[in-house]
């Protein structure tokens, strides 16, 4: 393969432009009624110091939105809650699998408790915001330096400075950023870089550069490429370097055939947004015209409404026999708003399931009412978990699991899925669980029922091992079924078979 040239790299960059410009619109309308807070980089209503909810006239987007990032939060990734294992894979022997599991629960607990200790919760709950906003995320994992309390250190970056580059099979390979630092952020972040003298001869430090970094695959790894793009020059190199894992991951709420980017449930919900906002904005309109009124007056050379004050207590001059000021009746109710705002509500919270993930309650809510709603939940995010499981979760753990392992703080091994495999214990990822483990009960319960010669057909140990492993129990409190329970049962089975060898030498003489 090629190597890697700025002058190359700057024109895969200019090709992601053009391929990101067509959704930008459809990206600044979904962040205009959903999400304005984040929308930085897409218009100047999104500046900062600006609430951007000029052209929002009804919260009920911007509510659910933020109950969808919540709930993914909860259900995904639940912070103080181990919602990752590392097991053995199907390469290790069933005799070393015990010693094993127990060294990798306690890699697990130090990935852990390297994520509780950093940023991961606040900047995973922005990526989700612009997840079901807009269908795009990105997250960046650096390595923190050394001494602070994490190894790890997250950024949310916005979508405003992401551009994506696809391989054959439509994954995101490529990541472009682009972003703009003064001359004193390029010297403290670049500090080898030679920077080019200011133009126009100002000496100033807050004079803006536009900076482009990119991280593109090469030679199974992932090269990394940082340059000035000044218009109408030549890239200027600012650094250079390769990585073994990506530190940009980006992920998408769901992929139409052959497109780059995702898309989002907001802008499923789009029309209904537009349209709830619409109707407020009139009724508003109406309700001010219900409180002040519309007058009428004749032109009667003493009446000058120009001059007119209508407060209480006012005296307004007219002539003697003419009518004065006299109301203007309107042509219609506007009544009907009301229904039509309800539907297009309910409508727009059943789009970005906010009454389904939201918390259950009520008196009358019954266990069995309870389960078929989790379980509706599962259904309803099933593909979009395996999206995210594939493009977030998995490739964060790996990561993690590398910038670990090289500071010597977890085992030298192999995540490839056969020496070391990663098992999700998220609250979503449980329901499938439990579900198995439900079918395993009833069978138990029917085997029992059955009497003793069917219970002679279930092997009890290796079925209540297999309900501590799919239920999350940890390692350590389960004892393997086919191995002594203590070393001292070992040294005395050891001990029995030597007189049995003796005896048996004994007998021959």
């Amino acid at each position: 393969m090629a190597e890697l040239t700025l002058d190359a790299v700057r024109a895969r960059f200019q090709q992601a432009q053009k391929r990101r410009r067509p959704w930008e619109s459809l990206w600044r309308d979904c962040y205009a009624y959903a999400l304005p807070q984040r929308g930085a980089g897409f218009g100047a209503e999104f500046g900062p110091g600006r609430s951007g909810t000029e052209r929002v006239f009804d919260g009920t987007a911007l509510d659910a939105v933020d109950q969808l990032a919540a709930s993914l939060l909860a259900e995904l990734t639940p912070p103080f809650s181990q919602w990752f294992d590392l097991v053995p894979g199907a390469a290790i022997d069933q005799i070393e699998r015990g010693p094993f599991a127990e060294l990798l629960e306690q890699a697990g607990q130090v990935m852990q408790g390297h994520l509780e200790r950093s940023n991961f919760a606040v900047e995973v709950h922005q990526a989700f915001l612009d997840l079901v906003t807009v269908g795009n995320a990105t997250l960046l994992l650096e390595e923190a330096p050394t001494g602070a309390m994490s190894a790890l250190r997250f950024t949310a970056v916005p979508l405003a400075e992401m551009f994506f580059e696809c391989g054959g099979d439509h994954r995101i390979e490529g990541h472009f950023r682009r972003t703009t630092l003064s001359r004193s952020a390029l010297r403290a972040r670049y500090p080898l870089c030679e920077l080019p003298p200011p133009s126009g001869g100002s000496t100033s430090d807050d004079a803006a550069h536009e900076v482009v970094e990119a991280l593109l695959p090469q030679h199974g790894g992932f090269a990394y490429r940082a340059f000035l793009n000044e218009q109408g020059a030549n890239p200027l190199p600012l650094a250079e370097g390769a990585f073994d894992t990506s530190p940009f991951i980006s992920f998408r709420w769901l992929k139409a055939a052959a497109e780059v980017y995702g898309r989002s449930p907001v802008m499923s919900a789009l029309p209904d947004i537009k349209t709830v906002n619409k109707v407020v904005e009139l009724v508003l309109k109406n309700a001010s015209i219900a409180v002040t009124g519309i007058w009428q007056a004749d032109d009667d050379g003493v009446l000058n409404p120009a001059t007119i004050k209508l407060v209480p207590g006012s005296i307004i001059p007219k002539a003697v026999g003419s009518s004065g000021l006299t109301p203007l009746q309107a042509p219609g109710r506007f009544d009907v708003s009301t229904l039509m705002l309800d539907e297009l509500r309910a409508r727009i919270r059943r789009t970005l399931l906010a009454d389904r993930l939201g918390p259950v309650g009520g008196p009358r809510m019954t266990a069995t009412e309870i389960l078929e709603r989790t379980q509706e939940t599962a259904r309803l995010l099933s593909a979009t978990y395996g999206r995210l499981q594939a493009e977030l979760l998995t490739p964060l753990l790996a990561r993690t699991f590398a910038i670990l392992r090289r500071r010597g703080e977890i085992p030298d091994l192999p995540l490839d899925g056969r020496t070391v495999q990663i098992a999700f214990r998220s609250p979503l990822a449980r329901i499938q669980a439990q579900r198995d483990v439900q079918n395993t009960l009833l069978w138990l319960e029917t085997a029992g029922k059955l009497g003793p010669d069917a219970m002679q057909a279930v092997d009890v140990p290796a079925t209540t091992q297999w309900l501590g492993h799919t239920l999350g129990v940890p390692s350590r409190l389960i004892r393997d079924a086919k191995l002594p329970a203590s070393l001292m049962d070992q040294l005395e089975l050891l001990d029995r078979a030597a007189e049995a060898v003796l005896e048996e030498a004994g007998d021959a003489d």
